[in-house]
């Protein structure tokens, strides 16, 4: 199994200046290579509380720093993007980096898309398929002659750089949407679940959907590749350690959902511990908990936050530390079905 750090960039103290926290994204990814964490995923949000609206320009900050970790995104917000500037970013990273970058599309999520970029809940699915079309192609294809809904279409057209890596992984995200699913199965693309939100059940339908959608579209069961995240990680030596520590934190989020009018799926800190993919507590019951998920999900690559979410810095690094040590070790022999 792999391991991510991932940092939506949310800016929530405010006695930092914007500069310190998207510094501490960048010293996050660099302490994720030290530790030996296998990649470094960077979301994509256009709103506030979230400081990611480009995360081309983060990734390539963090290529420059580091030698060795794979450079992720954590959703590539497709539906919103022109494809073929985004190629242009992505391609001259994957060539900055080494062949570094690993992607993940989704139609993205928030208020503000509509506002700033005319994407709508009515559009939103079709824009994501038609731009992925396209944006594929684009990986593929010196020449690309095409023609779509949303964009200028395109005659024997050139795109520069040519990408490093020939084709590109491009995986699939996915939080509850069949949508995204069938996209992935029908390219024979992997599927990443967010997996973040609820418990396993939901998740593991849309796997299986998932699978049966790849059978269906004549793909080998054997290449098939899934991802899954987690809902919030703290790893301390015993597991009442963590979960006094990690408490006031899960709180802490509970009340922001209900102040949002969202009604918390998780009771306490120790149901969310049980049922949800919070990967919260000493070695053995994480490394426990992840051989659950993966007896149900199959997934070869998991998320960690990499974000303090509460925690100091000490308490931070210790947990990223004992992870590396004592947990991650175990768990890469695990492999996806």
């Amino acid at each position: 199994m792999k391991f991510l750090l991932l940092s939506l960039i949310t800016y929530l103290d405010r006695s930092k200046s914007i500069q310190q926290r998207l510094r501490e994204v960048v010293d996050a990814a660099v302490l994720g290579e030290q530790l030996g964490f296998d990649g470094f995923a960077v979301g994509e949000r256009h709103e506030r509380p979230f400081l990611s609206s480009s995360p081309p320009v983060v990734l390539s900050h963090i290529a420059a720093l580091t030698s060795r970790i794979e450079l992720w995104t954590g959703v590539t917000t497709l539906s919103l993007l022109d494809p073929v500037r985004a190629f242009e970013d992505y391609a001259t990273l994957d060539n900055l980096s080494g062949g570094r970058l690993q992607l993940i599309i989704g139609k993205g999520n928030g208020a503000a898309q509509a506002q700033l970029f005319h994407v709508t809940v009515d559009d939103q699915w079709d824009r994501l398929r038609e731009s992925y079309d396209l944006f594929r192609r684009l990986w593929r294809e010196e020449k690309v002659t095409w023609e779509g809904k949303y964009r200028p279409s395109l005659t024997d057209a050139e795109t520069w750089p040519r990408p490093l890596q020939n084709p590109i992984t491009v995986w699939h995200g996915s939080a509850t949407s069949k949508a995204s699913v069938e996209l992935a199965a029908s390219y024979g693309d992997p599927l990443f679940s967010a997996n973040v939100t609820n418990p396993i059940e939901p998740y593991v339908e849309l796997i299986d959907h998932y699978r049966e959608r790849w059978a269906h579209h004549g793909h080998d069961p054997a290449a098939i590749r899934i991802g899954a995240g987690s809902a919030g990680f703290y790893a301390a030596r015993t597991s009442q350690e963590a979960i006094d520590v990690y408490r006031p934190i899960f709180e802490a989020r509970q009340e922001a959902f209900r102040k949002v009018g969202v009604q918390p799926v998780f009771h306490s800190v120790e149901d969310a511990v049980e049922r949800s993919s919070m990967l919260v507590g000493s070695p053995q019951q994480i490394i426990d908990k992840v051989h659950r998920y993966h007896d149900r999900l199959g997934h070869s690559v998991t998320h960690l936050s990499a974000d303090t979410e509460g925690l100091t810095e000490k308490q931070n690094r210790a947990s990223l530390e004992l992870f590396a040590s004592d947990i991650a070790p175990v768990l890469r022999r695990l492999k996806g079905r």
